[in-house]
């Protein structure tokens, strides 16, 4: 993640109201108490009203917003082709949010780029998408978001059903077909699960603490490694 990106994601985490630690922040992050230590210095540097101190928390004050923002040609490009993707081919929660944000971005823009936003070009049409397909695809994100423990029927290409108790870590889109990627407590590995084969989920009710190397930045270094093991 760009700096950048981190700071604006601080940001958004301290609205409500609510006190959040340096702690809950570097965990959501994914980067060291000490980075969002200084990344909460720099952000009260620049007239974010950011109140609190190390060891107890921060809070942002009501009322504080972001300035608009501005985006240049190739960036509504690809926010604006990236919404119609995700609302075509994403789950039901998802593409609502899409729609909603595409309202949100001609918003947000001057008068001058507006025009350009409806004139791009890029569009998705999603046939095979039915509302199931959808409903599953929020269910198992939702699923990623809470680290729940699934308890997976899935029936593979010898159209044979297997049960698998997983940890979902990410949800991967390859143009026309959806994939889990999770951690197989049968198979004590990762494992990738194509949606569409997927015949039945059941919450175990149970949740899980990433330990390391089952976590979904292990699983993208181990395709890393697989990669340059074959030069690519």
């Amino acid at each position: 993640m760009r700096r950048a990106d981190r700071l604006f994601q601080i940001v958004q985490f301290l609205r409500g109201g609510r006190l959040v630690t340096a702690r809950m922040l570097a965990e959501k992050l994914e980067v060291s108490e000490r980075t969002i230590y200084r990344d909460i210095a720099d952000l009260q540097s620049t007239g974010v009203p950011i109140e609190g101190e190390a060891g107890v928390g921060y809070v942002l004050r009501a009322g504080f917003d972001l300035p608009p923002l501005m985006f240049n040609r190739d960036e509504i490009v690809a926010l604006t082709a990236g919404a119609r993707l995700i609302r075509a081919w994403g789950g039901a929660a998802m593409a609502k949010a899409a729609e909603e944000a595409l309202i949100k971005i001609d918003a947000v823009l001057p008068e001058a780029r507006k025009a350009g936003a409806s004139e791009v070009e890029i569009h998705a049409m999603a046939l095979e998408m039915t509302p199931a397909v959808r409903t599953r695809i929020d269910e198992l994100e939702r699923a990623v978001d809470a680290r729940l423990r699934l308890d997976l029927t899935y029936r593979d290409a010898e159209d044979r059903d297997t049960r698998r108790v997983v940890r979902p870590l990410g949800l991967w889109f390859w143009g026309k077909v959806w994939t889990l990627i999770a951690w197989c407590e049968l198979r004590d590995d990762f494992r990738m699960f194509r949606l569409d084969r997927i015949v039945g989920i059941a919450n175990t009710g149970t949740a899980y603490r990433p330990e390391k190397g089952r976590t979904l930045a292990d699983f993208y270094r181990l395709l890393e490694m697989q990669g340059h093991a074959h030069g690519l």
